[in-house]
């Protein structure tokens, strides 16, 4: 190792030449790097068939969770949960795939399936869509619980007239209630 440091150091022409050749590859390959503040992730699909009564686990897993998605186009990977009497399949859509058109064929062929036992529920079909948390925000004062919870939902409609934003949650209120106190 202290030979190429000395040869750099006898030749800085050669030391120059090198750094430069970093730097550029550097810029180079900076435009082929995308950078996401929140990443692509693949969609998914949750098959959820409710309950098969006093089926077992294996029972529930090939006359409920598998036969509906086996074999349709653009499906990665299909992982299924099966206890006595319940099944949860969960299908994993390829990044090439159209996820709303997976999950229309997997309705589909769930629809198709007339040989459901029959005491299994008829399975709900929905798309698990991921929800990001961006900003925190909190309404504090010196004023009542009500008067605070009145100014927090105009600062939600507030926000909720821009079109980049999509949807706004509380957290930490508590609900509306009514006391009536009946007298002895």
């Amino acid at each position: 190792m202290r030979s190429v440091s000395e040869w750099f150091a006898r030749n800085p022409v050669a030391a120059n030449l090198r750094m430069a050749f970093i730097v550029i590859g550097d810029l180079i390959g900076m435009d082929r790097v995308r950078g996401e503040t929140f990443p692509r992730r693949r969609a998914r699909h949750a098959d959820h068939p409710g309950t098969y009564l006093g089926a077992a686990p294996e029972e529930v897993e090939t006359a409920v969770c598998i036969q509906a998605v086996h074999g349709i186009e653009g499906i990665e990977e299909i992982v299924s949960t099966a206890i006595e009497g319940f099944c949860l399949a969960v299908v994993e859509v390829a990044l090439h795939a159209d996820s709303r058109s997976v999950l229309d064929h997997v309705k589909t062929r769930v629809d198709a399936i007339e040989t459901f036992p029959a005491r299994a529920e008829r399975p709900i079909i929905d798309e698990a869509r991921t929800q990001i948390r961006v900003v925190d925000i909190a309404v504090s004062g010196r004023a009542d619980e009500f008067t605070l919870k009145r100014v927090a939902e105009r600062v939600r409609d507030d926000l909720l007239s821009l079109p980049e934003i999509t949807q706004v949650q509380f957290a930490s209120v508590r609900p509306y209630e009514i006391s009536i106190e009946v007298s002895e």
